[in-house]
């Protein structure tokens, strides 16, 4: 891989990942309701399954998935009611950094709460898998050593979704600060309701070949 091939990959990923979608929005979300610093483990879960996506497109299990319509579905739909909870929740949600007259403060989730969320939240994303079975493979050099770089790839591609969800938290925080209790609710449903228009489209997307 040159290094102007890395850099191609560089700018369409960041532009993919720049994208809001279900893990820079619970970054977002994480960033305004429990601050940055909780929100990091989110991240770092996020992170973790880029390494999961990028290893299964390297052993071929993406390409696995994409050929399976049986599998396809059920990670699916797998996806599609995890993200639809995590909405759920947040339109039941409180709020989540202003605490109310009477001191009853919601409880932040723990560490290992929030990473596995994020974590579970793009490991069963079908189309995570499909997209980077498609984008993946055309900055592969066939004539070289291919598994070093897939490590190359895996460390750019969580590195920039890092930035990226990080970004998003600190702006979640900043802004959430800003606003009254009532604001804060809102901003959780909003996110909620955002969510659960991810899970419905996440069940009913369809490959491009089916």
């Amino acid at each position: 891989m040159t290094a102007s091939t890395l850099l191609v990959f560089t700018l369409v990923a960041l532009v993919a990942i720049a994208t809001p979608g279900p893990t820079v929005l619970l970054a977002l979300a994480n960033g305004s309701r429990w601050g940055v610093r909780r929100a990091v483990p989110g991240m770092l879960g996020a992170v973790t399954s880029d390494f999961v996506l990028v290893g299964a497109v390297a052993i071929g299990l993406g390409a696995l998935l994409a050929a399976s319509e049986f599998w396809f579905t059920v990670l699916k739909y797998a996806g599609a009611l995890y993200l639809a909870w995590l909405g759920v929740m947040l339109l039941r949600s409180k709020g989540g950094l202003q605490v109310p007259a009477d001191g009853d403060a919601p409880v932040a989730p723990t560490a290992r709460s929030i990473f596995m969320k994020s974590f579970l939240v793009a490991a069963t994303n079908p189309k995570g898998y499909l997209f980077c079975s498609a984008l993946l493979p055309q900055f592969i050099d066939p004539q070289a050593a291919q598994a070093p770089q897939y490590v190359v790839i895996a460390i750019v591609f969580a590195g920039l979704d890092f930035l990226v969800m990080l970004a998003y938290a600190v702006t979640g925080a900043r802004a959430i600060r800003l606003f009254n209790a009532a604001a804060v609710k809102w901003f959780d449903r909003a996110c909620g309701g955002t969510l659960l228009a991810l899970a419905g489209s996440l069940a009913f997307y369809r490959r491009a070949n089916t």
